[in-house]
């Protein structure tokens, strides 16, 4: 079976013979039961020694509760960080959000990047990974709700949510089958919206800006954009959570499973607000 999302490609569990980030080629079985369930580990992998895996296999039950231990996490730590940083008043007290925004955003991102390539999930850096979210969205929300209001924080909350259970009925119900084509074009355009991004802020570190992600007309086009692939990146994820569980990987792949949702949920939501805020805009 093949990984789906970039966050799933280290997955032990995944994928047709191929190679690992030091180059070795590694074998995770083509339907056969994962290691540590009656598999000889010599025929699943030749990167190195490992011991065989036991325990209970990953179920969608597993993947629902770290997935509400990890959204809990972030949902509190984003109100603990609303909650901690001042009010905005004026323009000048916009600098402590802006600092924590910056500092959770910069910790998330390495972080996703670790649990990325990460060949053996860690659930402790994916709790990490779920407190920087958390203090990224707390002083993100905090900041829009000062400059937009309208209630614009519990509308994209809201959107959100809707959108997670919007896909999820029509994965489920139409039946939709990932192919090759659709993945390959959906972590494409997620890698090319990352750049872009980091490209706006070398940009804005030398005071210059293409847009992209303001407010203009071109933030309008990247968050639509952005909310669209968003909701492609959660089909990816519902299709490699069903392989999962169908592969029986081990239990702790649950996390890996909720650390792509977590990204794709946090995706979704930041973009769902700066679409509120530019269509709320005189």
């Amino acid at each position: 079976m093949q990984s789906n999302n970039p966050v799933f490609r280290r997955s032990e569990g995944f994928g047709q013979p191929s190679q690992n980030a030091y180059g070795n080629a590694t074998y995770a079985g083509n339907g056969a039961p994962y290691a540590g369930y009656g598999q000889d580990p010599s025929q699943w992998s030749t990167g190195g020694p490992q011991a065989p895996t036991t325990g209970a296999p990953m179920t969608i039950d597993s993947v629902v509760q770290k997935g509400a231990i990890t959204l809990g996490v972030v949902v509190l730590t984003a109100i603990a960080t609303w909650v901690m940083t001042p009010d905005i008043e004026s323009g000048a007290n916009l600098a402590p959000l802006y600092m924590a925004a910056t500092l959770g955003a910069g910790a998330a991102f390495i972080l996703s990047l670790v649990n990325s390539f990460k060949r053996i999930i860690s659930p402790a850096l994916v709790l990490a990974f779920a407190v920087a979210e958390g203090v990224a969205l707390g002083a993100l929300s905090k900041t829009f709700d000062a400059l937009f209001g309208g209630g614009i924080v519990v509308q994209a909350v809201i959107g959100t949510f809707a959108a997670f259970a919007g896909t999820l009925a029509a994965y489920k119900f139409f039946n939709i089958k990932v192919g090759n084509k659709f993945r390959t074009f959906v972590i494409a355009a997620m890698f090319g919206m990352v750049g872009l991004s980091l490209m706006e802020l070398v940009l804005g570190m030398f005071g210059a800006s293409f847009g992209l992600f303001g407010f203009g007309t071109l933030g309008l086009l990247t968050a639509v954009a952005g909310l669209v692939l968003g909701v492609f990146m959660l089909i990816l994820d519902f299709d490699q959570i069903e392989q999962g569980v169908r592969a029986q990987l081990p239990e702790r792949e649950s996390w890996r499973a909720v650390f792509g949702l977590t990204v794709s949920l946090v995706w979704i939501y930041t973009n769902l607000l700066r679409l509120l805020a530019i269509f709320q805009q005189d």
